[in-house]
């Protein structure tokens, strides 16, 4: 294959039309790098014989060693494809420009698939033919629709229903047709939920016109919906709102062979196609146009040999025929196998051989047919029958949509996403809409990641490839001469000890090709500076080397006149065309591509929105689009030498703008903190840090992961510890008795804990809005009070509640393991509206059966969430005269409300209830599912007027936080176990190992089933993340391979055993005696986080052996 020079693909950028912008996504090792292999050496850049076995794109070290990707990777290919404008016309060639990015399938790297996605038009979803719909083939289906790419679906690896499960073509059948009915089952979970949406907010929407017509022509509101939208001739429905339901079309989110938007493919075996292009073979023999062939070719239809007529099932009349796919297309394919690669002994059958050649009409080359490999045979073969790059290119180029074309179809939707939609400047949405690639047009770019690149890598510091100039070659021997000269001067210098550096010299005086040229002189420095590129696409505009544009910040929002932070302004000092391994520079870049971007450093975190102005710019980076995999996996890091302290706290830095999924925290005790997806995550980043961006030894300490804190009303429960009062109960005096407060703590139903813990995001909304509007308020009085900005309760700081000078930092720390964990794992309560909530609550409340009256009324109650404002923990208000506000109060009450004489003792036992969730009185870790119950608060105004307000508010915290950890005590408590959702794929002879594995780790099986046609089970598991660390790698060692676990954070789940219990009963007492023989788990775990943050730990020996220490001296 002839090399595709850069030159041509940049000139291909500028015709919009004839470029593709596509990704492709799969469940790990579903062959997604080797597929890509078989495009790429389509350019010339690798050998047709080493795809799918050099992995291009897999350029990281580990990538190989490994053998699956971790980072998503981009290329530029050239296709070129003959064309007719009609039947009778010549074919005209076109050219084509394909940007493909490569993602991975690792659970633990889902966040570069959501990276991926954003940037392309078009997605290829790739699905083992044998392991079927895996649980990341779900993920990237709901990441296509999502995202409104058009997918084509190919099915791979088709080469194990003929090697390893030995199918016959029609068994084969039968099984790609339940595989497709999957992947379509997948498909229509997700229109059915989108459908169900629609047609709930149609019907809120008509009942709120029904009602505001009905209040004004004083008519009954409640009357009948279709009655009235018929009477209503002068504007019932005057807005977009339709009289009936209008149904999408659904068709085209289905994957039907017959469409050709479904491709069969091995590419192992370099082979792929799709029903059309058997249909082409067959029409001119059937004696039927190509159109109508392709309809006929899947499906229920059959060939009748004898008068070559397609029938339908109803219309065989008794006969045993079969399938038109399995007779026309599965046996030919069938053929091929069992002629190069069949046989006893393995080598085929060279007769069937040449008459397959023959009647295909294709040629070996001798050299092939002297082989004694019989893969090669058969690649030979389908590299010149179904080669693989020919039917997925000409799907890519015919089915998937151009930039033109997709962004009128996705930008209104992405648009109306972003917040303050409506301010949008109406010429910046249109050219996003047209993909208007005008110079004079505003500039649009998203940019998904960041990349890190090694200086060495960058184009400025590489020389092209090719023969070496006539001056190169001068300036090369210029330089080597002086070398050698240096190396005599010291030689002689040192005498005899000079030599070896004389020898080293004169050694590295040839000139080769792999001699690199530097363009530019630089100092001599040993290590290699990563550098950080924007990955990103143009929406609209035209961008340049040179350019000013804004980087917007995360929460920008067009509708803000003055927003904070400000915009900053960027110069573009460079653009790359992405070539996978290598950078191509550019000058500039038109709208519809994928580029890299120099400058953005410092600018952009992770990902960014660029935009030529500022009035009416759109934000995208604040959509949904990045969805990751919640890093629960916390690690405290160090350096070796203390001495590389600011190299560490560098390299951290980068590797936090290089990875989307990494959170680095610098905690209040000085700890250097990452926060990782999963094992595996964290073993890469710690890899990069050494080797790339910190360049220093790295020690990292133990995996640190998060737990909860709650409590439940069990049948054996130590004795209050007020009986007079009650179990739960707290009556507190303060400030000298100038404040009495009586609090009770209670559980919370298990319905609501998991109603408030699924719906998260609809509070963290609500309250976020609710302090935007306050700093607004105070913005415009003047009054912005700068303290609440650094304790964290604004809007831009994601609504948290700060604790600092908590004696208990530990407990506040741990939540932030997981802020991000539950800010993507509740992503569907973002939309919800505070009425359907409420509603939501309520019936949550109402299904508790056992307290029904004691939970009446309490949703209108509530006064806070915790901890951080926002988490599943409840302060209600149970007062006489409802002293307290509620959190769903109307905002224009504000003013009246902050003016009570209680607010400030209010705000305080508000602060006091979120410093105690977020730090519980067993291993200071956030609790989960408590509701406190103010009953009472009784003030002295003459003694509180003698205390300062410092000494108030401590003593008010300090008290409270004492009352409700002992009244949190009087119940039965409970730790909670942050948990994995397992899943793995191993076959009968090794599932009694998986199972070993699982149970000796305290996992639970929650179902196996069996994937027919193949040996293989699916087992689906719950694992405690605590326990999953080696997890992984012993499941391969004890199935030797065989099986993989897919882990995914799937929540918190209580370990059902008391921390503090010991033997009551005398059956107890009997069976594990007075000291309690049997061991605690649940006190294991609490011990052990106590020990980690220093906390006390009951019963611990701090001195084992109390002897003289002996004096060495002596």
């Amino acid at each position: 294959m002839p090399v595709v020079p850069p030159e041509k693909l940049v000139q291909l950028q500028q015709q919009g039309q004839n470029v593709r912008n596509i990704c492709i996504l799969a469940h790990v090792d579903h062959g997604k790098t080797s597929l890509t292999d078989a495009l790429i050496a389509t350019n010339g850049i690798i050998s047709p014989k080493l795809a799918g076995k050099i992995r291009y794109l897999d350029s990281r070290p580990d990538e190989q060693l490994r053998g699956i990707t971790m980072e998503s990777s981009a290329i530029s290919l050239f296709f070129s494809l003959l064309r007719r404008e009609s039947p009778t016309a010549e074919p005209q060639s076109k050219e084509y420009l394909i940007n493909l990015i490569d993602s991975p399938g690792h659970i633990d790297f889902s966040s570069e698939v959501s990276t991926a996605s954003r940037l392309c038009d078009g997605a290829v979803v790739l699905v083992d033919a044998v392991e079927g719909v895996c649980s990341q083939t779900v993920t990237v289906l709901r990441h296509t629709y999502v995202e409104k790419l058009k997918p084509l679906l190919v099915i791979n690896k088709m080469d194990r229903l003929i090697t390893e499960l030995k199918l016959s073509p029609s068994e084969a059948y039968t099984h790609l047709s339940k595989l497709l009915e999957q992947v379509n089952a997948v498909m229509g979970s997700f229109a059915l939920g989108e459908r169900m949406e629609d047609d709930l907010r149609w019907r809120e929407r008509i009942d709120e016109k029904l009602q505001s017509k009905g209040a004004e022509a004083g008519s009954n509101a409640s009357s009948d919906r279709k009655g009235s939208i018929a009477s209503h001739e002068n504007g019932v429905l005057t807005d977009d709102t339709p009289a009936q339901y209008e149904e999408k079309e659904d068709e085209d989110i289905y994957f039907e062979p017959e469409r050709n938007n479904v491709i069969f493919s091995s590419a192992i075996d370099g082979w792929a196609f799709t029903p059309g292009q058997f249909a082409g073979i067959y029409a001119k023999k059937l004696g039927m146009k190509r159109e109508v062939l392709e309809k006929f070719l899947w499906g229920d239809f059959y060939l009748d040999p004898k008068t070559k007529r397609v029938l339908s099932s109803k219309h065989l009349r008794g006969r045993h025929l079969k399938p038109t796919f399995v007779q026309l297309v599965l046996e030919n394919v069938w053929a091929v196998y069992e002629a190069t690669t069949g046989g006893s002994n393995g080598k085929g059958d060279p007769t069937m051989l040449e008459k397959i050649t023959k009647s295909l009409n294709i040629s070996i080359p001798p050299y092939v047919l002297r082989s004694r490999d019989p893969k090669a045979l058969l690649s030979a073969v389908f590299a010149a029958w179904l080669p693989l790059s020919t039917a997925l290119l000409v799907s890519v180029v015919e089915h998937l949509p151009s930039p033109h074309t997709a962004q009128a179809s996705r930008m209104p939707a992405l648009l109306k996403e972003s917040p303050g939609h409506e301010h949008i400047d109406a010429r910046v949405r249109e050219a996003m809409i047209a993909s208007n690639a005008a110079k004079e047009a505003p500039v649009v770019a998203y940019v998904s990641k960041m990349v890190s690149i090694p200086e060495s890598e960058l184009p400025a510091n590489k020389r092209r490839g090719g023969a070496l100039t006539a001056e190169e070659a001068r300036e090369l021997g210029r330089k080597k001469r002086a070398e050698i000269a240096r190396a005599q001067a010291s030689a002689s210098t040192n005498g005899d000890a000079g030599m070896e550096s004389v020898t080293d010299a004169l050694s590295t005086t040839a000139i080769s090709d792999e001699q690199d040229v530097p363009i530019r002189e630089f100092p001599e420095d040993p290590s290699d500076p990563e550098h950080l590129i924007g990955f990103a696409r143009l929406f609209s505009g035209t961008l340049s080397v040179g350019q000013e544009i804004y980087v917007l910040p995360p929460k920008f929002s067009p509708a803000q006149e003055h927003p904070h932070p400000p915009p900053r302004k960027v110069t573009i000092t460079a653009l790359y065309l992405l070539m996978g391994r290598s950078l191509e520079s550019l000058t500039s870049v038109p709208a519809g591509n994928i580029v890299g971007i120099a400058g953005l450093e410092g600018a952009i975190l992770k990902s960014g929105t660029l935009c030529s102005q500022v009035q009416g710019a759109p934000n995208l980076s604040s959509t949904t689009a990045i969805s990751t995999n919640a890093p629960i996996v916390r690690v405290a890091l160090e350096p070796t030498n203390p001495g590389d302290l600011d190299k560490m706290v560098r390299g951290l830095r980068l590797l936090e703008q290089a990875d989307p999924a990494v959170v680095y925290e610098q905690l209040e005790s000085g700890e250097h903190v990452i926060l990782t997806a999963g094992e595996l995550h964290l073993e890469r980043c710690l890899k990069d840090l050494r080797e790339r961006f910190a360049r220093c030894d790295i020690q990292a300490g133990e995996a640190i992961v998060p737990y909860r804190e709650s409590i439940v009303s069990a049948e054996e429960m130590r004795e209050p510890r007020d009986p007079a009062l009650g179990r739960g109960i707290a009556e507190i005096s303060m400030v000298g008795g100038g404040l009495k407060v009586k609090l009770r703590v209670l559980p919370l139903p298990a319905k609501v804990t998991e109603y408030l813990v699924k719906y998260q995001g609809c509070v963290k909304r609500v309250w976020a809005e609710r302090m935007a509007k306050e700093r607004e308020r105070r913005d415009k009085s003047g009054q912005l009070n700068a303290s609440s900005e650094s304790n964290g309760n604004t809007a831009d700081d994601d609504a948290e509640v700060s604790t600092h000078g908590d004696d208990d930092e530990a407990g506040t720390n741990s939540d932030r393991d997981v802020k991000h964990a539950a800010d993507d794992s509740i992503e569907g309560g973002q939309t919800m509206s505070v009425d359907d909530f409420k509603n939501g609550l309520l019936e949550a409340f109402e299904e508790e059966k056992a307290d029904k009256a004691l939970w009446k009324g309490f949703v209108s109650k509530i006064t806070a969430f915790g901890p951080r404002q926002v988490g599943p923990n409840l302060l209600i208000d149970k007062t006489e005269d409802r002293v307290c506000d509620s959190f769903f109060h109307n905002q224009s009450n504000d003013a009246t409300t902050s003016t009570s004489p209680l607010h400030p003792l209010l705000s305080k036992l508000t602060h006091a209830f979120q410093l105690f969730t977020s730090s519980g009185p067993l291993c200071a870790e956030p609790t989960q599912g408590i509701a406190v119950l103010l009953e009472s608060i009784t003030t002295d105004q003459a003694i509180l007027c003698s205390h300062s307000a410092g000494a108030q508010t401590g003593e008010i915290l300090r008290s409270t936080r004492t009352a409700l950890k002992s009244a949190f005590l009087d119940w039965s408590p409970r730790i909670l176990l942050a948990m994995y959702a397992c899943e793995i794929q191993a076959s009968a002879e090794v599932l009694g190992r998986v199972y070993s594995v699982i149970t000796r780790r305290r996992g639970r099986i929650i179902s196996e089933s069996l994937l027919e046609p193949s040996p293989n089970f699916t087992i689906l598991a719950l694992l405690p993340v605590a326990e999953s660390f080696g997890f992984a790698d012993e499941i391969r060692k004890r199935s030797a391979g065989a099986a993989s676990p897919q882990l995914v954070f799937a929540g918190f789940e209580a370990l059902e055993e008391d921390p503090f219990w010991v033997p009551r009963t005398e059956e107890e007492l009997e069976d594990f005696g007075s000291l309690g023989d049997k061991e605690n788990v649940a006190r294991r775990y609490v011990d052990s986080v106590r020990e980690r943050k220093g906390l006390v730990v009951q019963g611990k020996r701090v001195v084992g052996d109390a002897e003289k220490q002996s004096t060495l001296k002596r």
